[in-house]
């Protein structure tokens, strides 16, 4: 059943949970022992675009490209929703749950959009940076190619589209991850904060970089929850009444 408001209209996700200093040490700890998933092509392909336009080493100003991407897929589901729900309008049970999904996946699009103007603000704080061709044009490029193979995936092959998307959550994890055991002088820098009413305040820029990446796993955690029960795409497949 589709949980409601008192005004009636579907609760919004509350999003990925936000964590303790000691949760989040002990979440980095947990990526970093876990071996990563097995990457397709289409991921691999991604993956070595990123590398070939920002470096293979993370950091800020990739991190603030890579979530730039990281939006796409949840902006694809959220087009092919809308067409389901125009196709099926009628059948108010199936209807609800298409919407429900929708929601859902707003919720996801939201959060990797707070984490992109995170890494922005920090690029800027820090004058990184970030060149007109390589900041403005590859993302989008990458983007563009990125978003038509997700909705056409849903469409034609609904688990490849999440299994897509759970491995660049992966590797976002684990780069994140990285990145914070990589630099220990993270620790002792402040979280500024820009965002702290919207994303809340860490006791210090690692513990925020830790959140952005335990995020990331609930996403891949979501995807690959999806795998087993498309939910999004079964309707595409099913009869009109």
């Amino acid at each position: 059943m589709s949980a409601v408001t008192l005004a009636g209209r579907p609760e919004v996700p509350a999003g990925p949970p936000k964590l303790e200093p000691a949760e989040l040490q002990a979440a980095q700890k947990q990526t970093l022992d876990a071996p990563r998933l097995h990457y397709g092509l289409l991921a691999r392909l991604l993956f070595r675009a990123t590398d070939l336009a920002y470096g293979t080493g993370p950091g800020i100003v990739k991190f603030a490209m890579l979530e730039y991407i990281a939006r796409v897929p949840y902006q694809a589901w959220e087009r092919v929703g809308y067409l389901v729900l125009a196709r099926h309008r009628r059948r108010s049970a199936l209807a609800t749950r298409v919407f429900d999904r929708i929601v859902a996946t707003r919720a996801e699009q939201d959060n990797e959009q707070w984490h992109l103007l995170i890494m922005q603000d920090l690029a800027q704080r820090g004058g990184l940076r970030q060149s007109p061709l390589r900041h403005r044009v590859a993302p989008w490029l990458i983007a563009f190619f990125y978003y038509h193979v997700s909705w056409l995936l849903l469409v034609i092959r609904p688990q490849a589209s999440y299994r897509l998307n759970a491995a660049f959550e992966d590797h976002a994890e684990h780069e994140y991850m990285a990145y914070v055991a990589a630099h220990p002088e993270l620790e002792r820098e402040p979280d500024p904060g820009t965002y702290a009413a919207q994303y809340g305040r860490y006791a210090s820029l690692a513990d925020l970089f830790r959140q952005i990446g335990h995020d990331e796993r609930v996403h891949k955690l979501d995807s690959l929850a999806s795998l087993r029960a498309p939910r999004l795409a079964d309707p595409l497949t099913e009869p009109a009444c």
